[in-house]
């Protein structure tokens, strides 16, 4: 087997702006510049949001429940990209706790990964090698604990993810 690629992602979700002063933290705006590629998992809410990130690194997004028209349009409800040999995709809402895991490897059979966002509580689970990841939200944290983001490697056919606290 060939060797892929070693390919950094910036992943974040709801980021819900413009609203008032609200803007991403300093640490994801530095995470987003080393970032090979960007991964939104919906609720940016204006296309300003995804035209700044697209200033940042290549992006890649679906659109969430409160994004505008023009969003709504423009991304997919979902995605799947390739990224250093491993298959990540990608949906707003991934639906209850309860058996998510098992609905996404149903939805995405192809996936070795899946993004999701909407709940703004950041979640890692894996389950027979299959990772679901919710990065939370860098600008509102609603129930979590902090503001954050993730960051994944993704390189020979895996990938991994690690949660970065904002805050």
């Amino acid at each position: 087997m060939e060797e892929s690629e070693r390919v950094r992602i910036a992943v974040i979700a709801d980021t819900h702006m413009p609203r008032g002063s609200r803007r991403l933290p300093d640490r994801c705006i530095e995470e987003l510049e080393r970032a090979d590629l960007i991964l939104h998992a919906g609720d940016f809410t204006e296309g300003e949001v995804l035209a700044a990130l697209r200033r940042h690194a290549p992006v890649v997004a679906v659109h969430g429940n409160v994004d505008s028209p023009e969003l709504r349009r423009e991304l997919p409800e979902s995605v799947s990209v390739e990224a250093g040999g491993a298959r990540i995709a990608m949906v707003h809402d991934a639906g209850a706790r309860r058996g998510r895991v098992e609905r996404m490897r149903a939805r995405f059979p192809d996936a070795d990964a899946v993004i999701f966002g909407h709940s703004h509580l950041p979640l890692h689970e894996e389950r027979d090698g299959f990772l679901i990841f919710n990065p939370g939200s860098p600008t509102e944290r609603r129930r979590a604990p902090t503001r954050t983001m993730g960051v994944a490697t993704a390189e020979d056919g895996a990938v991994r993810f690690e949660l970065i606290d904002l805050d």
